[in-house]
């Protein structure tokens, strides 16, 4: 019995790493993915990222649903099997189209089995103090994905080329699923529906955002495909909150965000991957288009942002949990700030040491942050409704950093032209502190006791 909770433990783990992992370690890789896929630029380049993380923000809540109503193991052995399908289809990839569109079937892989691996450890420990372990260990092994992602990728492109960054997933997750099929027990199943027209018009709503965001940058804002984009963003975006406010099973329950913890944390949650979800994307493009530093190179400059996300937020937790989460949010959105004000001096030819000093800033504030926002959150959810308040604040996560790649890409620029994109990472630098300014006005002005 023992052994089987273990291994069960370890392959719920796995997804959450692989989750993690297929956002960090593919964005190392863009630039040789834009020369062996013949993409156009930075846009192209955007789409490979937010094609994963505004379908996985979309569906993250419906793969609860799912997990609920049929079965958290068949749904997470679902969601790895469309995972390992979408990463080969991803590592075939002819061209930017077809590996856009593999990594959304990527990304529905991913939140099929998310939610699941959550679940299925909270079923599998009983005792609290227990089940607090195990998902805190779920956890930190997930954020191991952050720092591993980077050298891995980086050492993956230098040594085999950039489908290896996909491929690497292939074997791992045939081992996984067989495992699962083999060694988990399935959870009971509860009659839940799902809020099918709530999915499509969320989903849609993301990815017409987002759209209008990325083709913004590229085209000007008053191209007509623009403007279609943002009209159907617009029209989407009404349409869902009025679906969501009719329905008896929405997906996404309004009456949560009534709650000021909850809409607080959710929309703090939002722009903190707004910044560092952008910030990773222009880095990796400075370091390896502007300096010419090579993947792996590159990928190990990263660390100093990555590593504080690994040690501290444990820290961060009790600190949470001492003190309340307001004022280590508090904490972290100020270091954000300085963090992403430190970029300000960077040019074409700066040395690294300044670099990385805002890169460690940058990483300690969301180390603070994360662990104190998601503490807020689960502080003020109702009873049973712990893992749609959970599911929640990783969907504004997700949407959020798909954003900040649309926003902060778009504002940067081409790095193909050295000097102007520097110019552009000042000013996205800018936009990201000044949101995280709104974001700490916002926790110190709103009443987040219950």
């Amino acid at each position: 019995m023992h052994f089987r909770k273990t291994v069960t433990f370890v392959v719920m783990c796995a997804g959450m790493f692989f989750v993690l992992l297929d956002i960090t370690i593919v964005n190392v890789a863009l630039p040789s993915i834009g020369r062996g896929t013949g993409g156009s630029g930075v846009a192209d380049l955007q789409w490979v990222i937010d094609a994963y993380q505004l379908t996985l923000a979309g569906l993250l809540l419906a793969g609860g649903t799912l997990g609920d109503r049929y079965g958290h193991r068949r749904v997470v052995t679902l969601g790895f099997a469309v995972f390992g399908l979408a990463s080969a289809a991803c590592a075939l990839a002819p061209g930017i189209g077809p590996l856009v569109a593999a990594r959304v079937l990527q990304g529905a892989g991913a939140a099929l089995l998310l939610p699941g691996t959550l679940a299925v450890i909270t079923r599998l420990y009983a005792d609290r103090e227990e089940r607090a372990r195990a998902i805190g260990a779920w956890a930190a092994i997930g954020s191991l994905a952050l720092p591993a992602g980077p050298v891995l990728g980086g050492l993956l492109v230098e040594l085999a080329g950039w489908p290896w960054v996909f491929w690497i997933n292939v074997p791992v997750i045939a081992v996984v699923i067989a495992v699962i099929v083999r060694l988990v027990e399935e959870s009971e199943p509860e009659p839940r529906r799902l809020d099918v027209p709530g999915v499509v018009l969320g989903t849609v709503l993301l990815a017409a955002l987002t759209f209008t965001v990325i083709e913004a940058g590229r085209l000007g804002v008053t191209d007509p495909l623009v403007l279609v984009a943002a009209a159907v963003t617009l029209a989407c975006g009404v349409a869902f909150v009025l679906t969501e406010h009719r329905r008896a099973d929405p997906v996404l329950p309004l009456p949560l965000l009534r709650r000021p913890p909850i809409a607080v944390s959710t929309i703090v949650a939002a722009i903190m991957n707004f910044g560092i979800n952008g910030v990773m994307l222009l880095l990796t493009l400075y370091l390896q288009t502007v300096r010419h530093r090579s993947p792996i190179e590159a990928g190990l400059s990263l660390l100093p942002l990555f590593v504080p996300l690994v040690l501290l937020p444990a820290l961060a937790g009790r600190m949470a949990g001492r003190h309340g989460p307001k004022p280590v949010m508090l904490a972290g959105l100020v270091l954000l700030v300085a963090g992403f004000c430190l970029l300000l001096p960077l040019q074409t030819g700066s040395a690294y040491g300044p670099l990385a000093v805002a890169m460690v800033v940058i990483g300690v504030g969301a180390a603070l942050l994360t662990p104190s926002v998601v503490a807020l959150a689960m502080g003020a959810a109702p009873p049973g409704r712990e893992g749609l308040t959970s599911a929640l604040n990783n969907t504004a996560r997700q949407a959020g950093g798909a954003i900040g790649v649309a926003t902060l890409g778009a504002i940067a620029g081409d790095p193909a032209r050295p000097g102007a994109f520097v110019s552009g990472l000042h000013h996205a630098a800018i936009v990201a502190a000044a949101a995280y300014v709104g974001a700490a006005l916002l926790t110190v002005v709103t009443r987040t006791e219950l």
